[in-house]
C-alpha cells in the first residue's frame, strides 16, 4: 500500500532540492576549469585575438604614415616651367621663384638644378643624360609656412599670366589618392576585424553547446528542480569571461610582440638592400600610442563578448527545455 506524501512537504521538497543543487553547483562548478573544450577555446580565442590586433597595429602604421604624406605634400607646391621655343627658361625660373616670394603664407621658393633634376630623372632615364638635349621641364619647388593665408589659385593665376610656360601643381591629387587610400586600408582592416569577431562568436558558441552537451544531466535537474535560468547561464559567462580574458590577453600581448619584433628588424636593416624604401615609405617605424590602447581595448571587447555570447546561447538552449 503506497503513502501519499502530503502536498505541504511535495512544495517544501522543491525549494530544498533547489537549493541543494545550486550548493552543488558552487561546490563543482557545471563548467569545468581543467575542460579540454575550454584549453581549446582559450586557444582559438587567442589567435583571433593576436590576428585583430596585428591588423590594429599595421593599419594604425599605414594610417600614420599616409597621414604623414598627406601633410609633407600638403606643405610645398611646385611650379613647373616647360621648355619653349625662342624663351629663356632660366629666366623664367628665375622670374617664377621671385613671383612665388611675393605671396603671403610662403616660406621660401627655390628652382631645382640640373643636378638635382637629373636625379629625379634618373631611375627613368639612367645616370649621365644630357638635359639640354631633351625638352625636360624645370621646376620650382615653393614651401608653404602658413597654409592658411596662402592662396594656391590666386598663385596659379598669377603664374599663368607672368611665366611663360608655367602652371602651378599643388599636389591635390596625391593627397586626395593618399586619403582614399588609407581609407581603404583602415575599411579593410575593419572588415577583417569584423570576420574575426565572428568566428570568434560562432567558436564560442559551439564551445557552450559542448559544455551543456557534457553536463547536460546537471543542468537539467537544476533546472527543473527550479534553479533559475539566470544562475545556470551565470556560471557559463563566469567561466566563459575568463576564457576570454585569459586568450584576449595571450592574443593581445603576442600581437604588441610582434609589431615590436618587426619595428626592430626594420630599424636593424639600416643600410640592407630595400631599407632606404621602407623608411621612405612608413618613416621612423613605431607603433603609435593609439595602437595600445585600441588593443588593449580589443583584449577587453574580447572578453565581454565572449561572455555575453556563452551567456545568450546558454539561455536560448535552456528555454528550448521548457
Amino acid at each position: 500500500m503506497k503513502t501519499a506524501v502530503p502536498k505541504r512537504t511535495r512544495t517544501a521538497a522543491v525549494p530544498k532540492a533547489a537549493r541543494a543543487g545550486a550548493d552543488a553547483a558552487n561546490a563543482s562548478p557545471i563548467v569545468p576549469p581543467q575542460a579540454i573544450a575550454g584549453r581549446t577555446l582559450v586557444l582559438v580565442i587567442a589567435i583571433m585575438t593576436f590576428l585583430a590586433g596585428f591588423t590594429i597595429a599595421v593599419v594604425s602604421v599605414i594610417d600614420r604614415a599616409a597621414d604623414a604624406w598627406a601633410s609633407d605634400i600638403g606643405r610645398e607646391v611646385t611650379i613647373e616651367v616647360r621648355p619653349l621655343d625662342g624663351v629663356a627658361i632660366n629666366d623664367e625660373v628665375d622670374k617664377a621663384v621671385a613671383l612665388a616670394q611675393e605671396f603671403s603664407g610662403v616660406g621660401g621658393a627655390r628652382g631645382l638644378s640640373d643636378a638635382e633634376t637629373q636625379r629625379l630623372l634618373e631611375p627613368w632615364l639612367g645616370p649621365g643624360t644630357d638635359l639640354s638635349a631633351l625638352p625636360v621641364p624645370r621646376l620650382v619647388v615653393v614651401s608653404i609656412d602658413d597654409a592658411s593665408s596662402f592662396d594656391v589659385k590666386a598663385l596659379a593665376d598669377a603664374v599663368g599670366r607672368q611665366i611663360r610656360g608655367g602652371s602651378v601643381d599643388d599636389h591635390a591629387l596625391w593627397v586626395d589618392r593618399l586619403s582614399a587610400m588609407a581609407s581603404s586600408m583602415v575599411f579593410a582592416g575593419i572588415g577583417l576585424m569584423t570576420l574575426m569577431l565572428v568566428a570568434l562568436v560562432l567558436s564560442v558558441v559551439f564551445a557552450t553547446r559542448a559544455a551543456m552537451a557534457g553536463n547536460r544531466d546537471v543542468i537539467e535537474v537544476l533546472h527543473f528542480c527550479g534553479a533559475e535560468d539566470r544562475f545556470i547561464a551565470g556560471q557559463f559567462q563566469r567561466r566563459f569571461l575568463l576564457f576570454g580574458v585569459e586568450g584576449g590577453t595571450i592574443g593581445g600581448a603576442l600581437a604588441l610582440l610582434a609589431m615590436a619584433i618587426a619595428a626592430w628588424a626594420i630599424g636593424g636593416s639600416a643600410g640592407r638592400p630595400g631599407a632606404d624604401q621602407i623608411e621612405a615609405l612608413f618613416g621612423h617605424f613605431e607603433l603609435p600610442g593609439t595602437a595600445y590602447g585600441l588593443v588593449l581595448a580589443l583584449v577587453v571587447a574580447v572578453a565581454l563578448l565572449t561572455a555575453l555570447t556563452s551567456r545568450l546561447a546558454v539561455r536560448r538552449s535552456l528555454s528550448a527545455l521548457d
